[in-house]
C-alpha cells in the first residue's frame, strides 16, 4: 500500500470575513405622504393643461371703443383665439352676424371679450319715454357729432310770420340723445332722442313746421 505525501509546509487557511449587513433606511410616513401628494398635484396640473387647450376656441373682443347706446359693427370686433376661459361666457366668433347691429348696454373698451350682457336691442329709454326722430340739417346740429347720453334742450323758433322778438312765447323740452345717423350724400343728420311721454306731441308739431332748435347742455 502506497501513502501519498506533501512536502513542504501546509497552507493556512485565510479568516473569512463576515458578511456585512446593509443597514435597511426607515422611511419616515410624512416623507411618504408629501411624495404621494407632489405626484397627485403633478396629474391635476397635466390634466388642467390638457382641458385649457381644448378649450382653446375663437371669441369675439372689443377692437376700439364703443360708447353707451351706439350701434355696434363689425369694424368694432375682432376674433381673438382664447384658452381657458373659466369663469367668463365671450361671446364666440361664429356670432359675429347675431351682436353687429345691436346696442351697447354699457361703454365697451377696446382689449375686452364681448359678452351678451353688455349687448341691448332695446332703444335706451327710461320709464315713461318715448323715441322720436329727428331731421336736422348739419348747421342745426349743435356739436360735430352727437353721441348716445348727449342731454339736449329742444327749443321752439319763432313763425316765419311773427315779427315779434318777445320769448314769451318759447318753449323748452328736455331730451337725450340715443343715437345719431349721417345721411349719405345729404346735409342732414337723423337724432333720435328720448322725450317725456307728454312732450312728444308739442316737439312732433314743432319739427313738423321747422320751428325747432337744438341745444346741447350736458355732453355724454
Amino acid at each position: 500500500m502506497s501513502v501519498a505525501t506533501r512536502n513542504g509546509p501546509s497552507p493556512v487557511d485565510a479568516p473569512v470575513a463576515p458578511p456585512k449587513v446593509v443597514r435597511q433606511r426607515r422611511v419616515r410616513p410624512g416623507l411618504l405622504g408629501l411624495a404621494v401628494l407632489l405626484i397627485a398635484l403633478g396629474g391635476l396640473g397635466s390634466a388642467f393643461a390638457v382641458t385649457s387647450v381644448r378649450a382653446t376656441g375663437s371669441y369675439l373682443a372689443v377692437a376700439r371703443t364703443v360708447e353707451v347706446g351706439s350701434v355696434v359693427s363689425a369694424s368694432d370686433l375682432v376674433s381673438v383665439q382664447v384658452a381657458g376661459g373659466q369663469g367668463l361666457d365671450p361671446v364666440p366668433a361664429g356670432r359675429l352676424a347675431d351682436v353687429v347691429g345691436m346696442r351697447a348696454a354699457v361703454s365697451l373698451a377696446p382689449g375686452t371679450l364681448l359678452t351678451m350682457a353688455q349687448l341691448t336691442d332695446q332703444p335706451l329709454l327710461g320709464p315713461g319715454q318715448q323715441q322720436i326722430a329727428l331731421g336736422l340739417r348739419t348747421a342745426q346740429v349743435p356739436a360735430p357729432k352727437l353721441r348716445p347720453g348727449d342731454q339736449v334742450l329742444l327749443v321752439s323758433t319763432p313763425r316765419d310770420d311773427s315779427s315779434s322778438g318777445s320769448s314769451s312765447g318759447v318753449t323748452r323740452f328736455t331730451a337725450t340723445v340715443t343715437d345719431a345717423v349721417s345721411t349719405d350724400g345729404r346735409d342732414e343728420v337723423v337724432v333720435y332722442l328720448a322725450l317725456a311721454v307728454r312732450d312728444v306731441p308739442a316737439v312732433v308739431a314743432m319739427a313738423a313746421q321747422d320751428r325747432i332748435a337744438v341745444v346741447l347742455t350736458k355732453a355724454a
